[in-house]
């Protein structure tokens, strides 16, 4: 197992997949230094030759840019999908300032450009194996049909249900014990979103983690004592 990483050393190491994320190419000593305001290059070839020691990474000192993240795979045939925390009443129901981020998903899952995900909240639906706390898949661009779970917007707000059709009025059925179906008639306030093509579930989550984020406030104020030292080793900041 990889030695644990000091708290610079970790911002380092996000910082060096982001960056090569976004560039196709890594940071230079120099960019490292700027982006964490070292002015010492040499503490921040320090910074990377640890990463190099305990396994996160490969480098050749003899060029500024020599850097290779050992595990990572460049992120070709992925695609970032929207995130969406709640929805418009109206159309469009989707708007930006509603979008709360992005999620990184292989291409082979990713139906339609137009796809984007919504978190549920309750266990309306967990008999078809969707829970609270699950980031849905929504395709917008396929006619939904009978017996399919949808994403279905009522008034100003969205619900994940079954869909079925009696007579001239739209059921969405719930899949939970306890759970009411919802009628919804020829004049109520109504569209269907988007057909439910993928479910992510998360086991983990960084934002919402409050270890978390006292953690990254601790790993803050050390990074400034590591900045304040000059050219202090990275060990110092453990």
């Amino acid at each position: 197992m990889a030695e644990p990483l000091t708290p610079i050393e970790r911002k380092v190491y996000h910082y060096l997949i982001d960056f090569l994320a976004e560039n196709t190419y890594q940071p230079s000593i120099r960019e490292i230094g700027k982006r964490f305001r070292i002015k010492s290059t040499k503490t921040v070839s320090d910074l990377l030759q640890s990463l190099a020691e305990k396994g996160y990474i490969e480098r050749d000192p003899s060029r500024s840019r020599g850097v290779r993240l050992l595990g990572f795979a460049a992120a070709g045939r992925t695609q970032p999908v929207p995130v969406y925390g709640k929805i418009h009443a109206g159309e469009p129901s989707l708007v930006p300032e509603y979008r709360q981020g992005y999620l990184t998903v292989d291409r082979r899952f990713v139906p339609n450009d137009d796809v984007y995900f919504l978190r549920i909240k309750g266990d309306s639906m967990t008999g078809r194996g969707i829970h609270d706390g699950d980031y849905v898949l929504v395709n917008p661009s396929v006619r939904a049909s009978d017996g399919q779970v949808v994403a279905a917007r009522l008034g100003g707000d969205a619900t994940v249900k079954t869909l079925t059709h009696r007579g001239a009025s739209i059921v969405l059925e719930p899949a939970g014990s306890g759970e009411r179906e919802i009628v919804v008639g020829p004049h109520d306030d109504f569209a269907v979103l988007g057909v439910i093509c993928g479910v992510f579930r998360p086991f983990y989550d960084a934002e919402a983690n409050p270890e978390t984020a006292h953690r990254r406030r601790m790993e803050d104020e050390e990074e400034g004592e590591v900045v304040a030292a000059g050219a202090g080793h990275p060990a110092d900041a453990a």
